[in-house]
């Protein structure tokens, strides 16, 4: 009785979130900071089984630091986001803050952009899932076995997320408590089994000859490095789904942010210290996590380790035998958990965009059809249903094309860096239009400009996504005409739909009404 009576409460996203129509069914708040923080690191954990392979590509032994710079702006991220999370509770994230924050035409232009990446999350990560279970069957490593495994998955999650997002959610919280601990056991061994016992390797492999890349792949390693951190728009797609969101928003923004930092640094070191960044970037390109566990298993010794610890015969043999089979498991076990946060992210990434189409039809810059909820299931399942069909579509070049995973990632970026800036823009135009909303949490660190507070850590981050995203432009054809016809496609799709609703608001008002 108490839920019911409290959820007829106004809410503080209230004032901002009035749909325009009146619809019969709701999206349910179930969600907590567990299941908050899992969906948003499904996203961005699940980056580095095969973000860490491109960057490397690209960045050669500058990748722990490239990843580093991302990591700073990553922070500016996660925290312009906790504070319009906070203040806006509702999905949409940076399409809800620009268009609050600018007018309709920007907000739409934001969740365009955002909409792109999460597109694109869904088919690279469901694409690099059958890499990593090539370990159990290897015919998953030729593209075409390993293409229609991927468009099954993404079949697959469709089905589930329309079922519901409960089901989901509880799938994501079990896969990623399992996956963290799995990093974190790769990070300490890989410190004590490999660089512990050669501490100069890693500078080596970081800035030894050859190892270091131009300055424009160091920038352009900085933009792909954009891959590795990507959650911060999956929590803030399920603010309408979020119980009490002006607290655990923020709570899940902050976790998220300190779990991640801590292992992509450790990680990225650790693979560094395993293997030469040629041996990372080419052998180990789309399961680079595969060649971490590889590198520990091959110098794991354990017989040399149980008579280090011990010289009592029998605990020696029982840890012999422990540590044999640990080196034994490791593969296996990278190689399941692997696929389980890569079906996590591409979940993640439906999860998001469903929710994004929901929050755009119902404010009326998208065709109202795609907000419509099941009526049993009271779930997006149309937005649901179409965005698998497209993410499948982009798989269609896995068939064929050796550049495939490459032009994806690019892609990416253009997405993403688009979508980060206009939310930083957004924080920052709110705070000078509307600067006495209730902000439950509230950025420190501010600037004080014309008696307004403007927080330090938006500006930066504003200008630093904005800055590699022109780069990106500049200096990357294929994901500047990819990136650049999917905002013109967006734009023609918004222009015709606004005329055709001015002309039925023109008409209905036109019609005589009648005097029976």
């Amino acid at each position: 009785m108490k839920d019911s009576q409290s959820s007829r409460q106004p809410k503080p996203g209230d004032r901002f979130f009035r749909p325009r129509r009146v619809k019969r069914f709701r999206l349910k708040r179930v969600l907590g900071v567990a299941a908050l923080f899992s969906a948003g690191y499904g996203d961005v954990g699940s980056s580095i089984y095969y973000a860490l392979g491109i960057v490397a590509l690209v960045a050669l032994g500058a990748t722990p630091i490239v990843l580093g710079i991302a990591g700073v702006i990553y922070i500016f991220n996660a925290l312009s986001y906790a504070e319009g999370g906070a203040m806006i509770p509702e999905g949409g994230g940076s399409a809800a803050y620009a268009r609050l924050g600018f007018n309709d035409l920007f907000g739409f232009i934001a969740g365009w952009a955002l909409m792109l990446s999460y597109i694109v999350t869904m088919a690279i990560s469901a694409y690099t899932i059958p890499p990593y279970l090539a370990y159990f069957w290897p015919a998953l490593k030729e593209p075409f076995a390993g293409t229609i495994a991927s468009i099954g998955i993404i079949l697959f999650l469709m089905l589930v997320n329309v079922l519901g997002v409960r089901e989901s959610a509880r799938l994501n919280i079990l896969f990623i408590g399992v996956d963290i601990a799995t990093q974190l056991g790769l990070v300490v061994m890989g410190f004590i089994l490999l660089l512990l016992p050669n501490p100069t390797v890693l500078s080596e492999h970081m800035f030894g000859a050859g190892n270091w890349p131009s300055t424009q792949n160091l920038i352009f390693g900085i933009a792909l490095a954009a891959l590795c951190f990507t959650g911060v728009e999956t929590v803030s797609q399920l603010a309408d789904e979020t119980r009490q969101p002006q607290r655990r928003i923020p709570q899940a923004y902050i976790l998220m942010t300190i779990v991640v930092l801590v292992l992509f640094a450790g990680i990225s070191l650790v693979a560094l210290t395993a293997m030469e960044p040629q041996e990372l970037a080419n052998r180990w390109a789309r399961d680079p996590v595969a060649g971490i566990a590889n590198s520990i298993s091959t110098v794991m010794a354990p017989e040399e380790m149980a008579a280090k610890i011990t010289t009592e015969p029998a605990l020696a043999i029982v840890l012999s035998w422990i540590f044999n089979g640990i080196r034994n498991a490791l593969p296996v076990l990278v190689a399941g958990l692997a696929a389980s946060i890569l079906l996590t992210a591409t979940n993640a990434g439906l999860l998001g965009i469903s929710r994004l189409t929901y929050n755009l039809s119902s404010h009326r810059q998208l065709p109202a059809t795609l907000s419509r909820v099941h009526h049993l299931f009271r779930t997006p399942y149309l937005a649901i249903s179409l965005f698998s069909l497209i993410a499948i579509l982009l798989l269609i070049p896995g068939f064929f094309s050796p550049q495939f995973f490459t032009d994806l990632g690019a892609l990416y970026v253009f997405g993403s860096l688009l979508t980060f800036a206009m939310a930083h823009a957004a924080i920052l135009a709110l705070r000078v239009r509307q600067p006495d909303l209730p902000r439950p949490f509230k950025l420190s660190l501010n600037i004080k400009i014309k008696g307004r507070e403007l927080p330090l850590t938006a500006m930066l981050g504003l200008i630093s996504t904005f800055v590699i995203w022109l780069i990106i432009i500049v200096i990357q054809p294929n994901s500047r005409w990819a990136g650049l016809a999917w905002m013109a496609v967006g734009l023609v799709v918004y222009t015709l739909y606004q005329r055709r609703r001015r002309k039925t608001a023109a008409a209905s008002a036109n019609k005589p009404v009648s005097t029976d």
